[in-house]
């Protein structure tokens, strides 16, 4: 989702690994034996993509730009049993805090919160076997080799959720911007309307302990967790974010103070209900303007008594210390108590589901529904018979063989896997 600047926190990014390399299909030449056994060398696996959190990137904007994501394929196996090399890896630095979903299924296959956390999002295509790695007892020369896996694309989904320890919440024009301009080097834009904000802003606020990341999110409206408003894309960037801090605009005569904290925590819990029981501090904005001060002391007799509250003013600087005092504390107390258990950052790779043997009657034909079966029939020469004679074997082995004579088929009826057609003649293997 594209906003202004160069911030984009969504991006539909389409990977494929590498394919394999194939095998080669070759014989000794010796002196007195110009056709000596087999030597063809083995092809080299594809490389894989690997999404890599890195914190010096803060948008998917390079991805939204650039979404086709291809790592190089195997190289290929070669006479004399030389082995085809094995592809790098295609690294892809994303920001912290990305989030990655499976387009079609919305399924999440890695949430890469912080460097150097990294996941294989498309593994590289197998290298395919030289025949000098297919010879068996029953086999001592074979004419041909394995083609290297081919493997498809696979269509991702990437959100990202800005690292935060503090998020700013408020109505449009509370001052959030102007706050987060006082509590660190942020400059967002800051303006006497509305909505001047239409990106995250993170700023690092300093103390004498250490320092924590403040966002400033754009003004949310009544409705945002459905869908109104410019508020509502970003909700998500609460979610990671420690401490809640509510700034509420008790300068405005037309404003109830009250309603907006209200209609605020219930559009937060409308969308995530675990954010309406983050922790929690209030800030009654803009003391600076006539009758802010009996407008603050209505919102603070309406607040729960552990809910802190500061008046302050952010065009003044008045009370911002104590802001920064009391979000540095709560930002430390809840460090503290939901400290997460310590990360590892092994590799998450993508495995497939298991394979089941499906048979299904097409007309007069036989068609096997076999995801290793229709792999296998790419990556042999089906006018080699030998080749036809291996993969017979391997069907039989998979339980396919079995499978169709349990649908009813019998010798010389037609089978159909993937684009291939065989005629069945069952051979049982033991």
């Amino acid at each position: 989702m594209s906003r202004s600047g160069d911030f984009i926190d969504e991006a539909v990014v389409i990977v494929k690994g590498g394919d394999g390399g194939n095998g080669a299909a070759s014989y000794r030449r010796e002196k007195y034996n110009p056709k000596g056994g087999p030597d063809g060398g083995n092809g080299g696996n594809g490389g894989n993509v690997v999404f890599r959190a890195d914190p010096n990137i803060g948008t998917l904007a390079d991805l939204a730009r650039h979404p086709h994501q291809r790592a190089p394929r195997g190289a290929h196996g070669r006479g004399d049993d030389k082995h085809g090399a094995s592809a790098p890896a295609l690294v892809v630095l994303v920001p912290e805090g990305t989030l990655v979903r499976d387009a079609s299924t919305g399924e999440i296959i890695a949430d890469l919160v912080r460097a150097p956390a990294e996941a294989i999002v498309a593994g590289g295509g197998q290298g395919g076997r030289g025949n000098a790695s297919l010879v068996s007892r029953a086999r001592r020369a074979p004419g041909f080799a394995e083609r290297g896996e081919i493997v498809e694309e696979r269509t991702l989904r990437l959100e990202l959720r800005v690292l935060a320890d503090v998020g700013l919440v408020g109505l449009p024009n509370a001052g959030k911007s102007s706050l987060i301009a006082r509590l660190s080097a942020a400059r967002p834009t800051v303006a006497a309307y509305p909505f001047t904000t239409l990106t995250p802003h993170l700023g690092v606020a300093e103390t004498e302990d250490g320092r924590f990341v403040v966002a400033d999110i754009p003004g949310l409206i009544e409705g945002a967790a459905q869908g109104r408003g410019l508020g509502h894309a970003f909700l998500k960037h609460l979610e990671r974010c420690l401490v809640l801090c509510y700034v509420i605009d008790v300068g405005s005569e037309e404003a109830d103070p009250v309603a907006a904290y209200t209609a605020l925590r219930d559009e937060l819990a409308a969308y995530d209900p675990a954010l309406a029981a983050r922790a929690t501090v209030v800030v009654a904005n803009k003391c600076d303007l006539d009758g802010a001060s009996e407008r603050a002391g209505a919102l603070r007799d309406a607040l729960p008594p552990d809910i802190r509250m500061i008046v302050a003013s952010a065009l003044t600087g008045a009370g911002t210390d104590e802001i920064h005092e009391m979000l540095a504390a709560a930002v430390a107390a809840t460090s503290a108590v939901a400290a997460p258990a310590a990360e590892t950052h092994t590799m998450i790779k993508i495995t497939p589901t298991s394979d089941r043997v499906k048979i299904v009657r097409e007309n007069e034909a036989f068609r096997v529904v076999s995801k290793r079966a229709e792999r296998l029939v790419t990556r042999f020469d089906l006018d080699n018979d030998d080749a036809v004679a291996y993969l017979q074997e391997r069907f039989a082995t998979l339980g396919i063989e079995s499978a169709l004579e349990k649908a009813g088929a019998v010798e010389g009826d037609e089978v159909r896997i993937g684009d291939a057609v065989f005629n069945f003649l069952p051979e049982r293997v033991s």
